[in-house]
């Protein structure tokens, strides 16, 4: 272990801003073309959040407004922060590439927003990073 001690209610309250920016640019999708530039607005989101953690929008809803106010108490535990900064910039990554879809086929480019969406939403629910374990794959396989 490194060490380093993660907030991982600052996580969980990432990936359900993550969740709730593709569910609304989804079903808002159905009523107008506008609802689906929250897709790349989500992209450089979640980019400038792995490039700079302390840019990272829905971090920082949770350590400016939610934990002060008691809304949402911290979870503490020794961990890494690479692997989830590494996970978040694989799902940007998976987001620009929707992003550059959806002007061409707006269908696949919702889809794979929708494939980050449930991702996060396998984490917030139960706790498995598939991003982390990636992460730790390439790790071991010697590439990172």
């Amino acid at each position: 272990m490194t060490g380093s001690v993660v907030d991982h209610s600052a996580l969980k309250v990432n990936q359900a801003g993550i969740i709730l920016t593709v569910l609304v640019a989804f079903l808002g999708s159905i009523y107008s073309t506008w609802f689906e530039l929250l897709v790349p607005a989500l992209a450089v989101v979640m980019l400038l959040g792995t490039w700079r953690p302390d840019l990272a929008l829905f971090k920082q809803v949770y350590f400016q407004f939610l934990k002060p106010r008691g809304i949402v108490r911290p979870r503490l535990l020794e961990d890494s922060p690479t692997p989830h900064n590494f996970a978040q910039g694989m799902g940007g990554v998976f987001v620009v590439i929707a992003s550059v879809l959806l002007p061409l086929v707006p269908v696949l480019g919702l889809a794979l927003s929708l494939l980050v969406a449930v991702l996060a939403f396998v984490n917030l629910a139960v706790g498995y990073c598939v991003g982390c374990q990636v992460y730790f794959l390439l790790a071991r396989s010697g590439v990172l």
